[in-house]
């Protein structure tokens, strides 16, 4: 099967590097295109714009930052997959975005007979490592089985909220849950620091019961060492929650955490940290207890 992949950042790259692997002929695309060559190396095509990599492709998978980024790609008049994909093929988006974007523009495709699966992920960087991504799509049972070959590779949950943008709004509740889960634990490893206990066996402790989670597992330590190699992008985390706030107002939905929240990570991002991994909350309350830079010990 030939496949597009479009955007090869921290989570693209990888699920690009998967998917040749598998076995899949893959045509790769990146903004910056330097990002292109490990897998070349690896014996993927390199195309010189979207156009040009979903020319022959039968399922383009995208993976991008934001919606302006995903419309441009997907539909940009002159350079995008719209303007050389065939009819019959699927596009398959695992970037997060809006609804109502992700909505408007499977109807543009749709009118050229391009199926659409809106597909966010959840797994951080490592699941898109190991093809172990946690994906929810959202899309018609014919798309989504026809999408079934990709996501298997991907990912190793795999789920049909609905029609599409439901993939979405399932990718903003999960945004929404880990916003309180890394702010809760930020606030408990800190609080066990001050309080005189050590950190390292408090998380050895609370790992084994109600509190144990895969933040807590995968997070724990970088909140400890004070160093937030990516992980998932502080900044691309806000501008997840700004999509979810904006719909909880649409549907008159209270998000008292996840507005908190929202204001620190606008303090962070402005103090120069948007690009650390999210677990970087965890210098908000350090901060706010007067723990100097470095890792807590007992």
């Amino acid at each position: 099967m030939k496949l597009a992949v479009l955007g090869l950042g921290t989570m693209g790259a990888p699920m690009a590097e998967n998917l040749i692997k598998a076995g899949f002929e893959v045509t790769v695309h990146n903004r910056t295109r330097s990002r292109e060559e490990s897998l070349e190396q690896l014996g993927a095509a390199r195309a010189r714009n979207p156009a040009a990599a979903a020319a022959d492709a039968e399922i383009v998978l995208s993976c991008v930052s934001d919606t302006p980024d995903v419309e441009s790609i997907l539909l940009d008049p002159e350079v995008g997959a719209i303007t050389t994909l065939k009819p019959g093929t699927l596009v398959v988006d695992c970037s997060s975005i809006e609804p109502e974007a992700t909505r408007r523009m499977a109807r543009q495709l749709r009118e050229k007979d391009i199926g659409f699966v809106d597909a966010p992920v959840s797994g951080g960087s490592e699941g898109a490592i190991h093809g172990t991504l946690t994906v929810m799509c959202g899309g018609s049972e014919e798309d989504y089985e026809r999408a079934q070959p990709v996501l298997q590779v991907i990912g190793s949950r795999i789920t049909r909220i609905g029609p599409v943008g439901c993939g979405q709004i399932a990718k903003m509740a999960n945004q929404v849950v880990i916003t309180g889960t890394f702010m809760a634990l930020a606030e408990a490893l800190t609080l066990a620091y001050r309080a005189g206990a050590d950190p390292d066996r408090v998380v050895e402790a609370i790992g084994g019961g109600v509190a144990g989670s895969w933040i807590l597992d995968n997070r724990s330590q970088k909140m400890l060492k004070d160093d937030y190699p990516l992980g998932f992008r502080l900044r691309l985390h806000r501008k997840d929650l700004a999509i979810a706030l904006a719909t909880a107002r649409d549907v008159q939905v209270p998000a008292p955490i996840a507005s908190l929240v929202a204001t620190i990570e606008d303090a962070l991002i402005a103090q120069g940290y948007g690009d650390e991994d999210m677990s970087n909350l965890a210098r908000f309350v350090r901060h706010g207890a007067g723990i100097p830079d470095g890792p807590m010990k007992a």
